[in-house]
């Protein structure tokens, strides 16, 4: 590293601690709040999912044993159950990147801050039924508007049946893009193909999942538009065109420690002037932990039929890995926590091929305030990138 690289990462390591240094974060976010619960009930650390915290979502953000009705206000309606104090969160991501130059001219020190400033809620809307949603005031310097927002239908039928209804990520049953410790993204997910509208990130659509406790099997299906989350055209259609993609995923616990399972989904798409695209994806996947270890494989192949719209259409396929392992030396009890990342993309059109390896280190300074740094190496055009963060919520 060269003189002017260690004074740049100096200078912004001094003002990030200069920061954060005279005071402790004060405000913990709205579950907590709610629930005067810790972060760390739910998250190790935030926002990775703990499987107490996995529980609590999939009670629609409730506790349903703690629940009582003189905690929100009905009016002496029994259809009416209202939280006492509307439930708001912030959550605020900021970070400085360094990128080797590919050209001249090209940025290669960068103040991302901020990179994103969510505004969130959550909580209980009636008995079993909750909801959630978060508003993106800043994404990447833009108003992204609204990604996840959906109502949660606990327990319907009183069977361990839940009905997701609204804007998801399709993903999200495989592995939660917005829980990850790192800057670097599980890259297979969010990736287009040629001209095609579809991936595995925002939807709009039906979810339903359903857990066999006595066999430790979960399943889930959904049903989704298919073309991303854009505005409604001028016949206030979302949908792009007149079909609906489906997804299906099984997974099944091994012991106390590791689940496999196995993801299925199809789709179909047409453009305006009448060309059709088939979409799958199919694969495995795996993860499990023991002691101060946890780790996470997916294997996905989606196939194209006609990715690019063309008179002709020619068949593509493209494979994708994710390989993610967290180390918590000190279990939930962690400040510090190391991860290691991989990603592939191996597609029939060249321009989606994607490699990369990432190290990063997350530092709990509070419950609600972490830094991190992370290195990632590009396999794919053998380019280093370095980052230095922060994520608060509060």
């Amino acid at each position: 590293m060269n003189r002017s690289k260690i004074v740049w990462c100096a200078a912004l390591a001094a003002t990030v601690l200069a920061a954060v240094l005279p005071e402790e974060a004060g405000a913990i976010p709205a579950f907590a709040r709610r629930h005067k619960l810790s972060c760390s009930t739910c998250h190790v650390p935030f926002p990775k999912l703990k499987p107490y915290g996995d529980e609590f979502a999939g009670n629609g953000f409730m506790i349903p044993e703690e629940e009582k009705e003189r905690d929100y206000i009905t009016a002496g309606d029994d259809l009416l159950w209202l939280n006492k104090d509307f439930p708001v969160a912030i959550r605020f991501d900021a970070y400085g990147v360094y990128e080797d130059a590919l050209e001249d001219g090209d940025v290669e020190y960068d103040l991302q801050s901020p990179w994103g400033i969510k505004l969130m809620s959550g909580g209980a809307l009636y008995r079993n039924i909750g909801y959630y949603f978060y508003f993106y005031m800043s994404e990447r310097g833009e108003v992204a508007g609204i990604e996840d927002a959906y109502v949660h239908f606990n327990d319907v039928f009183g069977v361990p049946l839940d009905v997701l209804v609204g804007q998801f990520q399709t993903s999200d049953p495989l592995m939660k893009r917005e829980l990850r410790l790192t800057f670097e993204d599980y890259q297979i997910y969010k990736t287009r193909i040629g001209d095609s509208m579809n991936n595995l990130a925002y939807d709009r659509g039906v979810m339903l999942l359903y857990g066999i406790e006595r066999t430790g099997t979960d399943l889930v299906g959904m049903v989704v538009n298919g073309n991303g989350k854009p505005e409604a055209d001028e016949n206030l259609k979302f949908d792009n065109d007149k079909f609906k993609n489906y997804g299906f995923r099984l997974a099944q616990g091994i012991g106390e420690y590791a689940s496999v399972g196995g993801f299925i989904y199809y789709g179909k798409e047409r453009t305006v002037g009448g060309e059709e695209n088939e979409i799958t994806y199919w694969g495995p996947d795996a993860n499990g932990g023991y002691g101060p270890v946890g780790a996470t494989v997916q294997y996905l192949l989606r196939k194209d039929t006609n990715p690019t719209f063309i008179d002709s259409p020619e068949d593509v396929e493209t494979e994708g890995i994710v390989v993610e392992v967290v180390v918590s030396p000190q279990e939930d009890r962690s400040r510090f926590f190391f991860t290691g990342l991989y990603n592939r993309i191996d597609s029939d059109l060249d321009d989606y091929d994607y490699e990369t390896a990432t190290a990063g280190v997350t530092y709990l300074f509070a419950r609600n305030l972490r830094f991190l740094a992370e290195y990632t190496r590009d396999l794919e055009r053998e380019t280093d990138r370095g980052v230095i963060g922060m994520v608060t919520g509060f």
